[in-house]
């Protein structure tokens, strides 16, 4: 199918693209020319074509490492449905597979091949490769071997071993989606690329809409939010186990078709639930972040966060998940207090890093602490979102981006120097009294003067500040605390979880500083709406048949045709299969497939045939 094709075909046949993405064809150019390359580019930035292109182009046989093995199956399936065949190794083949694998690479039946990197040790493998003519390995989510990254796994550094042994150095080109500066040297350190053609496309993903909310109640936001979202496709991730349960049970409970997916369940039923929600028989997805690297499930319209992650880097690949076929998505962080002391224990008490010594021990906990803090600040930021998020990753940005609850919400400025003043006040008369800091629950209680026990037990209802702003919520005290901490009054000790005043709050206390705070009048609606009458029935129509013809063939929607694809289809309205063939992600093979069934149904669509 390949054969005798140059990039531009592939890319427009194979594809079904009409030109490349930011930062792509660079890339591409640059291994096809025989240099060691690396790109970072955002979740759903097109980073695959990058190095399944020259995999296709290159003599002899691609490798390209992954630790995902639901991106090996995801992608292999693609590429077989677009007419490339392709093979995957890992664990979850039985050792009859693998050999039939090994088989067949020998034979030269395949131009591209994921292997896990344990896999690369192995004196089978290892045999396997001496025999091979490998002239491209590809290292998909790069920044596992570095062990100042967020997420570093031990086997990525068999890597280097795997190349070092090789008769022949073949192209190796790097990719990743979340890497800091430090990060990204270190990658191309110790993968030794040499003089790699690089590009850092950006982090933003514009169709994404990012959002924080402060609920009382999460399970209640929560049910408004998926109310709102009815039929839509996405992904709730909990931070424990337990949490993933009882959200699962209660969205089950209310008649919504989710399931479940965390590393306490059983290996056959994770599988069977990830497929559930892959091929759409279940539309969410509750589960913690054992879940979701490597899915390319493009009609991903929502990613909930139920608790805060422990950093911004994990927060971006897993709210990256929603919005892949560049369709309008949301990202929604529902945040407490209660989160960061949570994320706090699993920093403290992970047993990821036993095998390094205790100064190295040391340097990653305060590393994911700083990065914490920095997770932690997007949750309470007034500021434009998206730019807090690029700002992290060094990327210049615009001081709105017209696209995140904080841009998009009904703002008012509002002086709050009065309740500052007894805000700051209480935390300095809880500080004579009892000799040490508190949190922020218990001076939210005592300002609203809370008959709690632990209030009574230590006497602070005899404070002066005890109920100063009884006729204030809770969230209004922790939102107003929130502020005082950005705008450097208070300071939060996260090892022990407490508010302590900072210098400058004397200028409020004592000086008169003026204080205000910008507060959403009116909880709107974010949610771009890209398809209005006509093309919105259609597209439902569309949407539809594109089911059918997915369940006919045992695979999922998304493969037959992203929702991207069918809202353009939706908007350009195709007669013919030439006018078909210019529908973005419609290639030459997909044309030959389905062309037919799509032209006949918008034909009777449009001629009010269509019940």
């Amino acid at each position: 199918m390949v054969k005798n094709m140059d990039k531009i075909q592939l890319l427009q046949r194979i594809f079904g693209y009409s030109q490349f993405r930011p930062g792509q064809e660079m890339l591409i150019d640059g291994i096809l020319a025989g240099k060691d390359a690396f790109g970072i580019m955002p979740t759903g930035g097109g980073k695959s074509m990058c190095y399944q292109i020259p995999a296709l182009l290159l003599p002899g046989i691609s490798l390209v490492v992954s630790p995902l093995i639901s991106l090996m199956r995801d992608q292999v399936m693609a590429l077989k449905a677009a007419g490339v065949p392709a093979a995957y190794i890992n664990s979850s083949l039985s050792y009859a597979q693998i050999q039939a694998v090994y088989r067949n690479m020998l034979a030269g039946k395949y131009k591209i091949v994921y292997v896990a990197p344990e896999r690369l040790d192995t004196d089978g493998f290892g045999t396997l490769a001496e025999r091979l003519p490998i002239s491209f390995v590809a290292v998909d989510e790069a920044h596992c071997i570095s062990q100042w990254g967020q997420d570093f796994r031990p086997s990525y550094l068999r890597i280097v071993q795997f190349i070092a042994g090789l008769r022949r150095r073949p192209i190796v080109a790097a990719f990743t989606a979340t890497a800091t500066k430090q990060v990204q040297e270190d990658i191309k350190r110790i993968l030794d690329l040499r003089n790699p053609v690089q590009t850092v496309t950006g982090f933003d993903r514009p169709n994404l809409c990012f959002s924080v909310l402060h609920p009382e109640l999460k399970d209640r936001e929560l049910k408004q939010l998926l109310s709102a979202r009815n039929g839509k496709s996405g992904i709730i991730y909990c931070s424990t186990r337990k949490k993933v349960e009882s959200v699962c049970q209660m969205l089950n409970e209310l008649g919504y078709p989710a399931t479940r997916y965390h590393a306490g369940l059983e290996e056959q039923e994770r599988t069977s639930n990830q497929e559930d929600f892959l091929f759409d028989r279940k539309t969410i997805m509750v589960a913690t972040n054992a879940f979701g690297m490597g899915i390319d499930k493009s009609n991903v319209s929502f990613v909930i966060h139920y608790n805060m992650p422990k950093s911004l880097e994990a927060y971006y690949q897993e709210a990256g998940r929603a919005g892949r076929d560049g369709s309008q998505a949301d990202c929604i962080l529902l945040f407490s207090g209660t989160d960061v002391s949570t994320a706090h224990f699993l920093i403290q008490n992970s047993g990821e890093n036993e095998d390094l010594d205790p100064v190295q021990q040391e340097i990653i906990r305060k590393q994911d602490l700083a990065r914490l803090d920095a997770m932690v600040g997007y949750c309470k930021t007034k500021t434009c979102l998206r730019g807090y998020i690029l700002e992290y990753f060094g990327q210049k940005h615009p001081q709105m981006c017209g696209n995140c609850g904080n841009c998009n919400g009904n703002f008012q400025e509002v002086d709050i120097t009065q309740q500052s003043q007894m805000i700051l006040s209480c935390v300095k008369r809880i500080y004579d009294k009892l000799g040490h800091w508190v949190g922020i629950d218990l001076i939210a209680k005592i300002l609203r003067g809370s008959r709690d026990k632990r209030v009574l037990d230590l006497h602070l209802d005899d404070l002066s500040t005890y109920g100063l702003l009884k006729n204030r919520t809770r969230s209004d005290l922790h939102a107003m605390i929130d502020h005082l901490e950005a705008e450097g009054y208070l300071q939060a000790d996260r090892e022990h979880q407490t508010m302590q005043l900072t210098a400058l709050a004397s200028e409020v206390l004592y000086r008169g500083k003026k204080v205000a705070m910008k507060i959403e009048s009116e909880t709107e609606d974010t949610s771009a709406i890209s398809l209005a009458g006509q093309e919105a029935e259609l597209f439902d129509v569309l949407k539809e048949l594109r089911g059918k013809l997915a369940k006919e063939a045992g695979v999922p929607a998304y493969v037959v045709f992203s929702n991207a694809t069918l809202t353009d289809m939706a908007k350009k309205c195709p007669r013919t299969r030439w006018e078909f063939k210019q529908v973005s992600g419609v290639g030459e093979l997909k044309a030959s497939w389905y062309s037919q069934a799509f032209l006949e149904q918008i034909n009777r669509f449009l001629e009010g045939e269509t019940e």
